[in-house]
């Protein structure tokens, strides 16, 4: 069996790296498993870039395309990937990200006549008029058009967002594809929407959990210079100047922690954005940076106490798998999917969205009581363990393959 990823990036994002996972767990089940992408950081004779055959062109029709605001329809080149050998080659497609500015979504219909596909869902883009996340709009569900939020990612300079959706309804129409959510959450938003004309299937991701795995942190914190005797929370810096992430909820939430528990407290922090944060806080604070090792992550998740993440919207955050994988116990919102990894009592904290109060009071009592802490970590690991192990989403992956190809 022969697969085709088509993504933006190999390991550059989120969504990235979870196609890069699941390409690493076919390959390991003996599938035959490559990828397209607009963006390559790795090197592998099994990763190539989505060719660009009509640049100037496609130049040329941008200007048009932008100021009617349409996105990527521009991008004729996409029509070009059947003469790609990778193309030739597969016996099914899987999509993934396909709103960053290198694949026309129009040509989907083309790319699935021949060949049945997936499309794995990483947001909410491939069935609203522009945006990844709608946050508290609806009018997806009934063809868009006053866009509240036409700046949201991915924006556009006119609020034709009625016209794209409905060309987005005209392409499936006419497409040959299984969509596939990795949180429940976002498997109910689509089968509220255009896409419930599709099977729908709910396949979480999966995580290497030999990569990711407790490691004990008295060792973790001694190889980081942390001191035994700090309280240790855990974020992602990058996400201080995200409003979806939640930058701002958590200033707000590490400012309004008592000044008693401050002092007791270290920032640990993954991301290149974190500077000036110990000043804004009045936190100590370790950045490890850009960090792509497994293993490095896994020794900054063990000698956490928590690992927090105020998001405003997501689909199944990787980092909140990671966390639970290393047994790191989490505090976040219960917004999207991230209610299928955060379970309250269990794995960590759920505070209201947006309850700057209720995220703080979660944070001071699992701080304050380690045995609860012990109990959730081990919960985390086991939960990790049976539901999200790479080969089991691979398994699951390569059984719908199947199920296509006999159809």
């Amino acid at each position: 069996m022969n697969v085709l990823h088509i993504n933006q990036s190999d390991i550059g994002g989120g969504a990235a790296i979870a196609g890069y996972r699941l390409h690493q767990g076919l390959l390991d089940q003996g599938i035959d498993s490559r990828l397209l992408v607009e963006t390559v950081k790795t090197s592998s004779d099994r990763v190539a870039v989505v060719p660009h055959t009509r640049r100037h062109i496609e130049n040329q029709l941008y200007r048009f395309t932008w100021g009617f605001g349409l996105n990527y329809i521009n991008k004729i080149s996409s029509f070009d990937i059947p003469k790609h050998s990778f193309y030739k080659q597969a016996d099914v497609l899987n999509f993934h990200n396909l709103h960053s500015d290198y694949f026309n979504y129009l040509a989907i219909p083309s790319l699935t006549e021949s060949k049945p596909a997936i499309c794995t869902l990483h947001d909410m883009w491939s069935f609203t008029g522009h945006c990844a996340y709608s946050f508290d709009c609806d009018r997806w569900k009934i063809g868009c058009g006053q866009c509240p939020y036409p700046d949201i990612y991915p924006a556009v300079s006119k609020d034709n967002t009625h016209l794209e959706w409905k060309l987005k309804n005209w392409v499936y129409s006419r497409s040959n594809l299984t969509i596939v959510t990795p949180s429940k959450w976002l498997a109910e938003q689509a089968k509220q929407s255009m896409l419930n004309c599709f099977p729908i299937h709910y396949i979480p991701y999966g995580i290497d959990t030999q990569a990711y795995q407790p490691i004990d942190t008295k060792q973790c914190r001694l190889i980081l210079d942390i001191p035994p005797n700090k309280k240790v929370l855990m974020f992602g810096a990058d996400n201080l100047k995200n409003d979806r992430k939640g930058g701002d909820l958590l200033l707000k939430v590490l400012q309004s922690l008592p000044e008693s528990l401050k002092a007791e407290i270290l920032l640990l922090t993954i991301g290149s954005s974190s500077e000036t944060i110990s000043d804004l806080v009045g936190m100590s604070n370790l950045n490890l940076g850009y960090i792509s090792s497994d293993r490095l992550k896994s020794i900054a998740y063990s000698a956490a106490d928590l690992f927090i993440f105020p998001t405003r919207a997501d689909n199944l955050p990787l980092v909140l798998q990671e966390s639970m994988a290393c047994g790191t116990p989490m505090v976040s919102f219960k917004i999207g999917g991230v209610p299928d990894l955060v379970r309250p009592g269990i794995t960590g904290y759920l505070a209201q969205p947006e309850d700057v109060e209720d995220f703080c009071n979660g944070i001071i009592q699992l701080l304050e009581d380690g045995e609860e802490r012990d109990r959730m970590g081990q919960n985390c690991r086991a939960i990790a363990l049976e539901e999200y192990p790479l080969e089991v989403q691979a398994q699951r992956y390569i059984e719908l393959y199947s199920q296509l190809l006999q159809n």
